[in-house]
Parts: C-alpha cells; structure tokens; sequence
C-alpha cells in the first residue's frame, strides 16, 4: 500500500480517537497524528499501530504525541476529546467541562493548523461544533460536526434487522441534533425503492425510530463506562473519504447556519456536499409538515445549549 500525501491529526486518543487513527492509518489514505495530554497513550497506542503495519501492508505513517507542533500542515483535525458520557448522563450534562477542553484545543488548531478542515465528535456535538467556529474563526466550509452520519446509520441498522434485508438497501437520512430531537426522515426513507411505511406499521416503525434516537445512551448503559467507539469513527471515517477524494458525496453534518432552512447562528445536522474544501453546499430538502415542526423543536433545543456556553 503506496504512502499517501495527506495528512490527518486526531486530537484525543481515547477509544473513538484510537479507532479512527486506526481506520486511516490502515487504509493508508493519510498519514496520522494522535494527539492527547497524556503523551504515553497517544505514543503508546501509535507504536503498536506501527507494529502491526508489517502485517497490514501499511506503509504509512502515525505519530503519538502530546505536542501540537506536530499537526502543523494537517489536511483535516479531528476533536474527539472530551469526557464521554456514564450511565444516566445526557449529551448536555457534559457541556461546561468539554466547552473547556473544545476551546483549549480549538485556540491550539487555530495556532499550529490554520489551515485545516475541522471536524469535532465531541459531545454536546452540535453545541461544540458551533463553539469550535467562534474559538477559530475559521470559514464555516472548514469547520463541522460528525453526527448525521452515524445516526442514520443506526437508523439504517434498526430497519434492515425489522425487515431481515441487506442494510444496503436501505436509504434513509436523520438530520437535526446528535441528540434526543434528531429528526429522522422517514419520510424520505426508501428500501430497495420503496417507501418504508409501505412495509412497516406505524407503531412499530415509531419503536424503531425510538430506539435508534436513543441507541447511544443504550450502548452507554451495556458498556458501564465510555461510549459507542467502533460506529462513531466509521462515520467520521467515511466524512474523511469523501472530504479527501473530492467526491461532492452529500452526507449529514452539523453544519452551522447561514440562513439555509431559515435558520442562523447555530450548528446542526443538515445534508451537506462534502469535498477537498469541505463543505461545498448546504443541500436544502423539502420534509413532511411533522418533520418541519421536528427539525424547528430540534434548533431551539440547540439554540437553548448553546445559551448555556
């Protein structure tokens, strides 16, 4: 596997950090720095990612440290420190102790990699992301949020298994918050085709989208410490792909507002076009009149998080 040109740095080696660094060292699709205050596990963890390069045929390189020096000339930075959540524990309650660690790491991009694509998974997503843009400065095309992408996922995962089908056949988009008003489309969402209410009863499709609004906390809940890893990095992942192929692949991202769906001053999941420069385009789409009044309830809940920066 030929060695790449780019460069991607992941801030914070923890679980979902440690998994992504992995997913694109591996695919060689970049070279990698990790990055975390504690300068042992990011050297730790990149060392036995490079031993086990003989095996995977990477020819790549990955970098463990504790120095931003290092994600100078970065392509695209990944945030994905923070605290995660415990049991119990919403995505809001971690709002003043991750705002802290976003803006100290959001000040550190700003100084060492002007230049790069911002993409945070930190928690609060869509309130974070947006804290990210102020503390940067940086055009809103270069900074977002990974969200969108991995809670349609999840919702793409839950009807698959309903209807025992091939999770490729299924489309479907969830945009809004990374939380509990996220706003699935079912609407919109097809299998092989066709309408998913043609072929699934409301009540259990409700269940459905209920379960997989929540499907974080009950990971939260099986795991007793830390979050969902494998699922968030392969979204964030996929976000990278399309970033550094140039493919204008339209993908959910939180994305912040400039009057799109008549909305400013916030950040949440809308379909975006994804390419070299970042964001291309914020994809306008019509929705049922239930999913408007979702989509609307799910920006104040963000505007009110935001208030509490």
């Amino acid at each position: 596997m030929a060695r790449s040109n780019n460069k991607i740095s992941v801030v914070g080696a923890g679980y979902v950090g440690a998994t992504l660094a992995q997913r694109i060292f591996e695919s060689g699709i970049a070279d990698v720095v990790l990055l975390d205050i504690f300068a042992g596990i990011a050297a730790g963890k990149a060392l036995d990612l490079l031993d086990a390069a003989p095996i995977t045929g990477t020819e790549g390189s990955i970098v463990g440290t504790s120095d931003y020096s290092a994600i100078r000339s970065s392509d695209i930075v990944v945030v994905t420190a923070g605290l995660p959540r415990k049991p119990g524990m919403s995505r809001e309650d971690l709002i003043a102790k991750n705002a802290a660690i976003i803006k100290d790491v959001c000040d550190k991009v700003k100084a060492h990699a002007p230049s790069a694509i911002l993409i945070i998974v930190t928690n609060p997503l869509d309130t974070m992301t947006y804290l990210a843009r102020k503390v940067t400065g940086f055009p809103r095309d270069r900074v977002f949020g990974m969200a969108g992408v991995l809670d349609s996922s999840r919702l793409t995962a839950l009807i698959a298994d309903e209807l025992k089908i091939p999770r490729s056949s299924v489309q479907t988009q969830v945009l809004g918050s990374h939380g509990d008003t996220m706003v699935p489309l079912v609407s919109k969402t097809l299998v092989s085709g066709k309408p998913v209410s043609d072929l699934i009863p409301k009540d259990r499709l409700d269940r459905i989208v209920k379960r997989a609004r929540d499907r974080g906390a009950e990971i939260v809940g099986l795991l007793g410490t830390g979050s969902a890893f494998y699922s968030p990095s392969a979204a964030v992942f996929k976000m990278i792909k399309a970033i550094l192929s140039d493919s204008g692949e339209i993908l959910v991202a939180s994305a912040c507002l400039e009057g799109e769906f008549g909305l400013t001053d916030l950040c949440m999941g809308v379909p975006c076009k994804l390419g070299r420069s970042g964001i291309q385009k914020i994809v306008e789409i019509e929705m049922s009149p239930e999913e408007r009044d979702s989509f609307d309830k799910s920006a104040r809940a963000i505007k009110g998080s935001i208030e509490l920066l």
